[in-house]
């Protein structure tokens, strides 16, 4: 794998674990927010939003996804 490859893998694990860990703190169990944070179709506001709304975290997954 060349240097950029592993640069541009190594940026993408960043964000996603940060988008994990901001799913965790809003109320997502921590195996639901990593299926969420590795998807980049799934907004990160919105997923917050619907948990603070109090959408619960089973019903906001089968919405996200």
């Amino acid at each position: 794998m060349a240097t950029a490859e592993v640069n541009v893998r190594s940026e993408l694990d960043q964000v996603e674990h940060w988008r994990a860990q901001e799913l965790i703190r809003a109320g997502y169990p921590a195996e639901a927010a990593a299926e969420l944070a590795a998807r980049h179709d799934v907004d990160l506001h919105h997923a917050v939003e619907l948990l603070a709304n109090g959408c619960p975290a089973e019903l906001a997954l089968q919405i996200l996804l």
